[in-house]
This record gives C-alpha cells, structure tokens and sequence, in this order.
C-alpha cells in the first residue's frame, strides 16, 4: 500500500499539530495471560521519553517498568517475528507496523480501558487508520520526518558561504560529501528511510518497488560510501552535539535533541567555543513517519500496559515527552502545556512550504524487503 499526504493530514498539522486469528479477538482480562506481578516490560526507541515519565508512572501506579530500547525498524520486527518477545509494548512505525498486523502479532485493544483515547486528534486518527483499520490495533505516540542535521560553522568551512544546506544535494552530491568527509558524515542505519529520499532527490518515485529504479539509489549511495563515516540510528544525536561529526541524515527530533544539547554546552563552558546545529527538511521533500504504541500477542502484563498506554495519552505527561525529546504528537489536548518553541519550531511542526514536499513511506512486500536488506548489507559492508 502507498500512501500519499491528504488534505487530513495538512488540515491536522496546519491546526498544530490482513488477517487474525480468532484469539486476536479476546482481550478482556480473563483471556489474557495470568498477571502474577505489577511489572511492565516497554521495548522503545532510544532517546525517545522524557527522563522522569517512567519513574512517575512506578511511583504512582506502583508498576515496575523494564525499559528496552533499539534504534531501527528491522530489529525490532525481527523480534516481533521471532515470538516470544517478552515485551508488553512495543513502538513500531507506521509501515512496518501495517504488516505486522497483516502477520497477527499484536492484540486489538479495548479502548474502554483508555480513559484518555479522546484525547487524540480524531483527524490524526483518521489518517492512521488507512494502515491500521479503525486504530484497532494501535495508538500514536510521536511523529516527525527524516531530513538532514549539520553543523553551521564546520559545513561552512567545507563548502563555504553557497553550501545547499536547503538541500538533500548537501550529502547526496559526491563531491559535496566528499568535502565533508573530513569533519565525519552519518546516515541512518535503515535502508526504508534512506532509499526513499534518494530516490526522490534523483527525480524518482520514492515509494518505487521497480527493482531498477532502486538500483539508481544504491548506485548513488556505493558512490557516496566512502564519504560516510558511519551508519548508525542513534550515535549521531551525541557526536552532533559535541562536534564529533558536521553531517547526519537523521529523524528531526533526534538532531533537535542534539542541538539542544549543544546550546546546553555552550552555556555551561562559555569560555569555549560553541557547537551550533541546524535541522533542515530538504526542498526536494522528505519522508514523514508515525511511530506506533502496540501491545504483541504474546504480552504477559497485558492489564499494565493499558494503564501505561492510558498514562501516556494524560496531556501533561504527553506535553512532558514532547518538551524533552522534541518530536510532535496526535495529542491534541497536550498542545497548550507544550513548550511554545516547540511548536514554533519548522523542524517539529514543518511550514506550509515544506508540507508540499514532505510523503509518507510505503508498505514494502517481502520481495522489496528483502532487496533492501540484501543491498543494504553490500552497501555497508563491501560484500
């Protein structure tokens, strides 16, 4: 399935903002497995909730909470395909969560026990539902896009004063990145998030399952290869922040997090220069993605991870997530107790202009899947 940016979706942001299986249907506390402890094992993205929300959810609800973190798509789905995890929630994004419910790995929920559902923007929704029929098995947590993060002074240096740092033509140009190389360069490790845009900055379909027209974007990407100093989907936030690296293809709220950290050094070392870091979605457009909250069906504290779903959705605690890691949500009763240079910032909630330009990722089959790994695997490693 592809999807396309609706006027839902631009209306929403401009406002703020398969088959299963018989006991899929059974969620009720008798059919779930026996509870014998208050724990909750959480398996998220790193760097991705504010620093106390765990540890006011313990002390309020007296629930322990094991928190696991990944950084890409394709472990956490290796898991989920596996079985047995033994995580109670998990947070897929959007298109790999569409068929992983297509394989049955996660239980619809009761949304009579989320007190707070109705705090989520019922436009939001609306646009979700295209991947996961009537919100059944899902819940947004936060949402933002995949572009380019630098660092002003060092970019600068490399490529002087007409450095396109409007541009995917920054790092996807050869002899750009090559200039680059020096100061250190970072991608994503994630061929699903960075396929796409290449294919887009080189006048193709992003979404193209055509195996030839890929074939143009690994090309572009073996040529780039020896610029890129390393793959990686959560190394880069640090290495930004301390000047480490100048360049990273990474998630908006990732390189904010960086740059907030940057300033924080700054202040607290006046005496030493600075590190200044700017975010820029790509006047070629971008992909936009969704991460998703589901419970997997083989969920052993299923009743905790409706009362922590049901916590997340309270507006203070989803206002707490966003002002610490930066990234916007489907939250629409959290916006007022959000920071105001938060949803000023075009990097968190993109202006108008950019909407244009931003898309959403396809569903990819297990032929194109695979094909992406294969390449990926050659990319990075030689062989």
């Amino acid at each position: 399935m592809k999807l396309r940016m609706s006027a839902l979706l631009l209306a929403m942001m401009a406002a703020g903002c398969g088959r299963e299986d018989a006991a899929d249907t059974a969620t009720a506390p008798d059919a779930a497995p026996a509870e014998t402890a208050k724990v909750l094992n959480v398996y998220n993205w790193s760097d991705y909730i504010a620093e106390d929300t765990i540890a006011n959810f313990e002390k309020e609800t007296g629930i322990k909470v094991t928190y696991d973190v990944f950084d890409s798509n394709e472990v956490l789905e290796a898991k989920l395909m596996a079985g047995n995890t033994g995580y109670d929630l998990v947070v897929p994004s959007l298109t790999f969560l569409s068929r992983q419910i297509q394989a049955g790995v996660f239980l619809p929920l009761d949304k009579s026990r989320l007190q707070n559902y109705g705090n989520l923007d019922p436009a939001f929704m609306a646009l979700l539902a295209q991947n996961d029929t009537d919100n059944t098995h899902s819940i947004p947590y936060l949402w933002g896009t995949t572009g380019i993060g630098y660092n002003v002074e060092k970019v600068k240096e490399a490529l002087g004063e007409d450095a396109p740092t409007d541009s995917w033509a920054l790092v996807l140009e050869p002899e750009n990145l090559a200039k680059l190389k020096g100061c250190g360069v970072a991608f994503l490790d994630t061929p699903s998030e960075i396929i796409p845009p290449v294919l887009r900055y080189l006048g193709e379909e992003p979404n193209s399952f055509d195996e030839a027209v890929i074939q143009k974007a690994v090309d572009r990407l073996t040529e780039l290869r020896p610029s890129i100093t390393y793959f990686h989907s959560s190394q880069y936030i640090n290495d930004l922040a301390n000047g480490d690296i100048c360049v990273a293809v990474g998630w908006s709220g990732d390189i904010i997090q960086a740059q907030a950290r940057a300033a924080e050094a700054a202040e607290a070392n006046p005496d030493k220069p600075g590190v200044e870091i700017s975010y820029v979605i790509p006047k070629e457009g971008a992909p936009m993605w969704f991460d998703m909250l589901a419970i997997p069906k083989d969920a052993q504290n299923i009743d905790n991870a409706y009362v922590f779903l049901d916590y997340l959705m309270r507006p203070e605690v989803m206002a707490g997530i966003q002002n610490y890691v930066a990234y916007a949500s489907a939250n629409q009763a959290a916006l007022p107790m959000v920071d105001q240079a938060i949803l000023d910032d075009p990097g968190i909630y993109p202006t108008e202009e950019a909407k244009k330009g931003l898309f959403t990722l396809a569903v990819l089959p297990p032929e194109v899947d695979r094909l992406f790994t294969r390449h990926w695997t050659t990319l990075k490693t030689g062989q």
